[in-house]
This record gives C-alpha cells, sequence and structure tokens, in this order.
C-alpha cells in the first residue's frame, strides 16, 4: 500500500469539518486495527478488483483485501502522527523510505485524537 497521500479526502471519515457518520464502536475498531495494520482511503480502492477476486458482497464496504491501487488514508496518517502513535506499518514504511511524514498536511481538519473522534460519532 503507498503512503504518498498527504490531505485528507474530501469525505474522509477522520474530518472535523464534514457531519461524522461512523459509529463509535466502527472508530474503536479502526483504531485497533491500525495499531499493527493498515487503513486504505476510500477514494483509492478498486472496487472492480474485488469482483475480479470474487467477492461481491464487499462492493459497498470498505474491505479487508484491497487492491494494489490502494493508498492509505491521509486521515488516519494524520490523526496517528498527532497523538504521536504511529503504526508499526507507518514506522517500517518510513524506515524503507515509502512514507514521510513531514510531507503530511498537519493543519488539515483532521481529529487530534481517537477520544476526540470517537465523541463526535452519531449516538
Amino acid at each position: 500500500m503507498d503512503y504518498d497521500l498527504t490531505k485528507p479526502c474530501k469525505n474522509c471519515s477522520f474530518r472535523t469539518d464534514i457531519p461524522a457518520f461512523l459509529t463509535s464502536g466502527r472508530v474503536e475498531e479502526i483504531q485497533d486495527s491500525l495499531e499493527r495494520g493498515e487503513f486504505p482511503c476510500h477514494e483509492t480502492i478498486d472496487y472492480n478488483h474485488l469482483h475480479e477476486i470474487g467477492h461481491d458482497e464487499y462492493k459497498d464496504k470498505l474491505p479487508y483485501d484491497v487492491s494494489e491501487s490502494a493508498k492509505h488514508c491521509a486521515g488516519a496518517l494524520i490523526l496517528l502522527e498527532k497523538e504521536e502513535a504511529p503504526s508499526q506499518m507507518m514506522r517500517i514504511a518510513e524506515r524503507l523510505r515509502c512514507y514521510d511524514r513531514t510531507k503530511l498536511d498537519m493543519d488539515a481538519p483532521v481529529f487530534d485524537t481517537f477520544d476526540e473522534m470517537i465523541d463526535s460519532q452519531p449516538r
């Protein structure tokens, strides 16, 4: 997965300037998965790829098996950097020079913490 996105997309779930649309439970799942894993930007997922590999049931959902074209969500990267808690994969990508945190738009409207993100979700 590429780590070259530097700012969140217009519908990024990590943005503070759009209405929250996840459940607090889903945010907690994302937070847990980011400890060691990755989180693709939904705009970079090739849903045709899912059809090709026989996963039509994921067509309208965020899949765990994404195509090679997927890029890591910049909103997630920014939030993790704000928390000073880069994921294991972020640290590995940085050592391999596939990720440069200094290029992130840290002024983008992204939550400062996962707790803040969780609290903002609809009840």
